[in-house]
This record gives structure tokens, C-alpha cells and sequence, in this order.
């Protein structure tokens, strides 16, 4: 099973085939230069049989008998292994060759001859035969022993070579392997707890040193962000449930307490104008969260367009000039000196101010007065809202972007506690990040939103 499982993996496969191309590339280099040694070899023989033709040649035939009888009796036969001298009918005069060989022509040029001596196994020699000025014919041999020597010493070489190295890049694939069916095993076993419910459960990423561990850790990011998903959820549930209670529990006990004051009219209309609002509260939470959820799923993408940010802020601060007069609440524009746009839903957009805005002038008292600034940056722009209300403790400022928190200053304030979890969403969806902070001098809140221009 194991080795089923091991012969499966793509490493081994991938070893296979770097064993199977090393392979091929040995075997085409030992056919090169086997080849080239023979040719190499071969054009040597032909040049010194040659050359010592020529000077035998020149020697007087009582010289060149002489010489060749010489030849034959001792060990001067370091480059010429064999010499004859014949006549014209091939009979021989003297010398090693005893015989004129089968199929040698007499035409100055060499050739490969299988020589079959008296006693022993034929041998092939390099032959040239010479025809001589007196009639006689020269013929001078040069063994292919050492060729032979050489040719086995590469055999030898290329075994010696080649199986160690094939072996060891097999038994090292075998390794990887094995490493890698381990590491899989391990994604196996953590896939499998966190299919069984341990979302909590991580694949084994490392580092992120090498593909396989860069893709563990990028499904354990995708985890994680389930994770936070589903935490969300059950505290969206878990908020739902606590805050819908309380406006439930209103509804009920006026209409209780209509039915048992027997009936009068003032007392049914009020109960049940009483019930209507606390039933518009809990509409209004669960819109609110439905539409947040529509947000985080990032559905809105499609409707992007050019949006002027100095356009976007006159129309919301146009439309609640009348409403901060009615509050006492100063409302200021502080526009660009040039147009700034950027990528993104103009209604979302809206939306994002619009709550920024009603939640500035809402806990701003009278007499205070709201600013909505736009400042270019150098990659981005800043939309802020700053008021001189009451303000949000430092520790807090992260935990009022949650949904349904409420800090101890806005409780007396109606309200569902999910505006800022809207505006972080919205923001979210256009890549922009959301600080809050001290107004000037300490007073009152600053809510930056920054977003990055995207340059064509």
C-alpha cells in the first residue's frame, strides 16, 4: 500500500523522469565520444601508416628488407604492429604477415582487415598496402588493441558513473517521496478533525518555504477567515436574540396590559402605537443586518463606478443642513481645491456618510458644530467627519465598529448600535480602513476613512 501510495506521488514521478532524462543524456555522451574515438582513432592509424609508408618508401629494397625482417624480430613496433613486404603476386618475402590478407587492395589507401592467423583468434588490423617503384608491395598494419583498451575503459567508466549516480537520484526521489506523502498525510489528518468540527484545526504550513507549504498556509488563511466568519454569525445570533428581546418584550406587555384595562380606546391606540415602534426598532435592526451581511459578501462589486468625493459630500451635507439647524448643530463642508474620485458604489458611499453624519449630529449638544473634510494624501484620500460632542474613550474606539455596541455616554441615545458596524462594512468593501480618534484639542470624535486611489 505504501509503495502503491509512494509511486503515486507527483515527486516520484517527477524523479522518474529526471532519472529516465539523465539516463538518455549519458547514454547520447557515451555514444558521442565512443563514436569520436573510433573516427579519431581511425584517422590517426590512416595518418602514421601514411607517413611511414612514405619513409620506407624511400629506403633502397636491401634496406627496406632489411628493415621490414627487423621489424619482424624485436620490438620496435610501437606505432606499426605489423609489416609485410610482397610481391606482385602476393607471395611473401618478409616479414610478420606471413600471408597476403583477404580483401586488402593495393591502392595506398587503409582498410579495415579481419586477419586470420595459423593458430589463435582472428584479429582486425588497419592495413595500407603500398605499391613500391621495383614491383614489390608494402604493407603496414596497425593494431586496434589500444582503441579496444580504450573503448572498454569507457564502458568500465560510464557503469561506474552512471549506476551510482541513477541509484542515488532514485533513492534520493524515494526520500522527497516519502517526505512529501508524509507532509500530505498530515493535510489528510487536519482536513478530516477540521471536517469533523474542530474548526480551530490548522494544516501544517511551516515556513511557507516551498509551494506545498505556501498552499497549506494560504487554506489556512481561508480558515481562519471562516473562523472569524462564523464567530460573527453566532455573535450576530447570539446579539440578535438580546436585542430583539427587549422591544418584543415591550410590545407584549402593552398589549397585555391594553387587554386587561378593559378595553378603552386611548389605551388600545396607545398600546398598539407603542407596539408599532418597538416592532419598526426590530425591523429596522434586522434590515440593518441584512444589509451588513450583504456587504461582507462582497455582492456590490458590480455596481462600481467613478465616484467625485466632493460631489458625494455636498449632497449629504445639503441634506442635513436642516436637520443640524433643528439640533443647533453647526454643519461645515471643507471640499478639495481639485476633484478627487475614486472606484467604488455611489449610494454605498451615501450610506457611509450619511450614518458618519447622523451619528456626529446626534451626539453633538447644540452650539457644536460638525465638519466633513476630504484631505488628498499621496496614494489615497482621507473623508473625515469630526464633531465636538461627546466623544469616544480610547478604549472603546475599536469596539463601537462592532455590531450592537453601545458605550456607557449613547445609551441614553435610541439607537440599534449597528450604524459604525455599517460603515466599517461599506468601507471593507472599498479597501478602506477606518480610524477614529480625538477631535481638535481633545474634543469630541474624528472618524477618518482612507481610501486608496487606484491610478490607470
Amino acid at each position: 500500500m505504501f509503495l502503491t501510495e509512494l509511486f503515486r506521488t507527483a515527486t516520484f514521478r517527477l524523479t522518474l523522469m529526471a532519472v529516465a532524462a539523465m539516463a538518455g543524456v549519458m547514454v547520447m555522451q557515451f555514444t558521442l565520444v565512443y563514436t569520436q574515438m573510433e573516427a579519431v582513432e581511425s584517422r590517426r592509424s590512416t595518418a602514421l601508416l601514411r607517413g611511414e609508408a612514405r619513409l620506407l618508401a624511400q629506403m633502397t629494397p636491401e634496406h627496406l628488407e632489411y628493415v621490414i625482417r627487423k621489424r619482424a624480430t624485436d620490438d620496435l613496433r610501437l606505432v606499426i604492429s605489423s609489416a609485410g613486404l610482397f610481391d606482385a603476386s602476393h607471395a611473401v618475402i618478409t616479414g610478420d604477415l606471413h600471408s597476403w590478407p583477404k580483401g586488402l587492395v593495393a591502392d595506398g589507401k587503409s582498410h579495415n582487415i579481419e586477419i586470420y592467423p595459423e593458430e589463435g583468434a582472428p584479429y582486425p588490423l588497419r592495413l595500407l598496402a603500398e605499391p613500391l617503384p621495383d614491383g614489390t608491395i608494402l604493407v603496414l598494419g596497425r593494431s586496434f588493441h589500444l582503441l579496444g583498451e580504450q573503448k572498454l575503459m569507457l564502458r568500465h567508466a560510464t557503469l561506474v558513473a552512471a549506476v551510482p549516480t541513477l541509484l542515488f537520484a532514485l533513492l534520493l526521489g524515494i526520500v522527497l517521496s516519502r517526505r512529501a506523502l508524509f507532509r500530505v498525510k498530515e493535510m489528510h489528518e487536519a482536513i478530516d478533525l477540521i471536517m469533523a468540527g474542530d474548526i480551530h484545526e490548522r494544516l501544517p504550513a511551516g515556513k511557507e518555504r516551498d509551494d506545498v507549504e505556501r498552499l497549506a498556509g494560504s487554506v489556512n488563511r481561508m480558515l481562519d477567515r471562516l473562523e472569524r466568519l462564523m464567530d460573527g454569525m453566532r455573535e450576530v445570533g447570539n446579539d440578535i436574540a438580546h436585542d430583539l428581546r427587549t422591544p418584543l418584550s415591550r410590545v407584549r406587555a402593552k398589549l397585555e396590559r391594553a387587554l386587561a384595562s378593559g378595553g378603552e380606546r386611548e389605551a388600545l391606540e396607545a398600546a398598539v402605537g407603542g407596539a408599532v415602534d418597538n416592532l419598526d426598532q426590530c425591523l429596522g435592526i434586522i434590515t440593518a443586518l441584512l444589509r451588513i451581511a450583504e456587504l461582507e459578501s462582497s455582492r456590490r462589486r458590480a455596481g462600481f463606478e467613478t465616484v467625485s468625493l466632493n460631489d458625494l459630500g455636498a449632497d449629504v451635507v445639503d441634506l442635513y443642513e436642516p436637520i443640524a439647524e433643528t439640533e443647533g448643530v453647526t454643519l461645515v463642508m471643507q471640499p478639495t481645491a481639485m476633484p478627487v474620485c475614486l472606484n467604488g458604489d455611489r449610494h454605498l458611499l451615501i450610506e457611509l456618510l450619511v450614518n458618519l453624519v447622523d451619528n456626529a449630529i446626534k451626539f453633538t449638544p447644540e452650539g457644536g458644530q460638525v465638519t466633513v473634510s476630504i484631505t488628498p494624501l499621496d496614494s489615497s484620500v482621507c473623508l473625515s467627519v469630526t464633531d465636538t460632542g461627546i466623544g469616544i474613550a480610547p478604549e472603546e474606539r475599536g469596539a463601537v465598529l462592532s455590531r450592537f455596541y453601545r458605550s456607557d455616554k449613547s445609551r441614553h441615545v435610541p439607537g440599534s448600535g449597528l450604524g459604525l458596524s455599517l460603515v466599517a462594512a461599506i468601507a471593507d468593501l472599498h479597501d478602506a480602513t477606518v480610524a477614529i480618534e480625538a477631535g481638535p484639542g481633545g474634543r469630541g470624535t474624528r472618524v477618518n476613512i482612507t481610501f486608496v486611489l487606484q491610478h490607470p
